[in-house]
């Protein structure tokens, strides 16, 4: 077994009749793309996953062969991208592993916001099954991390994520805020700051028109947020 003290490079996989050892640089791209499917209808665009992972357009075609020959993405060029259920498999373990870890870092170590996305990010390549395990039981079976985005389960399933973007609420309503999105650590901390975070309950005042500013009341206080933002909070009717 692997241990969290001794990190390794790769984890291995079976495809059909073959074995492969990952690199971190394959589970970064696997993820990337479940997490951009999750946004489409259809394949995902080479173009998209450069601008998501920062790299030029010309690696992401170079990757995605390599992909599609260790059987993980069904590619052609100038069309798109999707996983195979061997990569949605492989994507589903790391983020299971990420958002463990997030909750382990935040509710055992107390890390702040802004820096256990980072943090998590760079384990997530490197736990052992044993640890996972443990932080699993330790942690009381969280479904959800702390962003409120839910956790896949060991056997590759995972739940609806929930809530809706808070600009699509009418106005004089009253939401509960169940997940926000955790890739920006600039953002997480400016809605930490303005008390959008999972389970505030949240009053819709008023919607500036044409995707203006929102005015929100957060425990008895106005506070005016940018129509952008809002649309990183989602909520469900309290």
């Amino acid at each position: 077994m692997r241990s969290i003290a001794s990190p390794v490079k790769y984890r291995a996989t079976v495809t059909k009749d073959r074995t492969f050892r990952l690199s971190q640089a394959v589970e970064d791209y696997v993820k990337t793309i479940y997490k951009l499917q999750q946004n489409v209808e259809g394949p995902v665009a080479t173009t998209d996953i450069a601008r998501a992972m920062n790299v030029a357009s010309a690696s992401v075609t170079n990757m995605l062969k390599r992909l599609s020959g260790m059987g993980l993405v069904a590619y052609e060029s100038y069309k798109g991208v999707t996983l195979t259920p061997a990569g949605e498999k492989i994507a589903l373990e790391i983020i299971r592993h990420h958002r463990l870890l997030e909750t382990y870092l935040r509710q055992i170590l107390g890390y702040p916001w802004d820096k256990m996305h980072e943090e998590a990010e760079h384990l997530e390549h490197h736990i052992s099954e044993e640890f996972e395990t443990r932080i699993e039981e330790m942690l009381g079976y969280p479904t959800h991390d702390p962003h409120g985005h839910p956790i896949p389960t060991r056997d590759g399933r995972i739940a609806e994520p929930p809530g809706d973007p808070l600009p699509g609420f009418e106005t004089g309503r009253t939401v509960v805020i169940r997940r926000v999105a955790d890739a920006d650590p600039e953002l997480l901390t400016y809605l930490e700051s303005m008390g959008l975070m999972p389970h505030a309950a949240v009053e819709i005042v008023a919607k500036a028109p044409f995707n203006g500013p929102l005015t929100l009341r957060i425990e008895g206080e106005e506070r005016v947020i940018g129509h952008e933002v809002a649309r990183h909070v989602f909520a469900v009717p309290a």
